[in-house]
């Protein structure tokens, strides 16, 4: 079984990787100047172009991902006692990581089974 997260904190993970990248090119962009003088400002151009389209991504993720858990079913998780969301049939809690369900037709299947359904049903 592969080591999985919630689908809230996945995309809010996407988010903050797009932003760390974004600000790492905008660094490394700015960076060409110190590097290549004149000829580097095309460098950082083109650097703080792309960054500000990845920063724009990570904006655009993190809003999604708000608005995904306004809608979010709250529930208490069966295994830590914490209260979680769940976005779909079948989530992870956000604090241990324990498969949660509201679907009684997949409530016995445990994680290894449920992971094999997912690969034969997206092939």
């Amino acid at each position: 079984m592969r080591f999985r997260s919630a689908k809230i904190n996945s995309f809010r993970t996407w988010g903050l990787l797009l932003t760390m990248i974004g600000m790492g090119l905008m660094v490394l962009g700015t960076a060409g100047i110190v590097f290549w003088g004149q000829a580097g400002k095309i460098v950082a151009g083109i650097g703080l172009v792309i960054g500000l389209i990845a920063m724009v991504g990570s904006m655009g993720i993190y809003f999604w991902a708000g608005m995904l858990s306004t809608s979010a079913v709250q529930l208490q998780c069966p295994q830590c006692g914490k209260l979680t969301k769940m976005l779909g049939k079948t989530d992870r809690c956000m604090f241990c990581r324990t498969i949660l369900t509201l679907d009684p037709t997949v409530a016995t299947i445990n994680a290894d089974d449920l992971e094999e359904q997912h690969s034969h049903s997206s092939k």
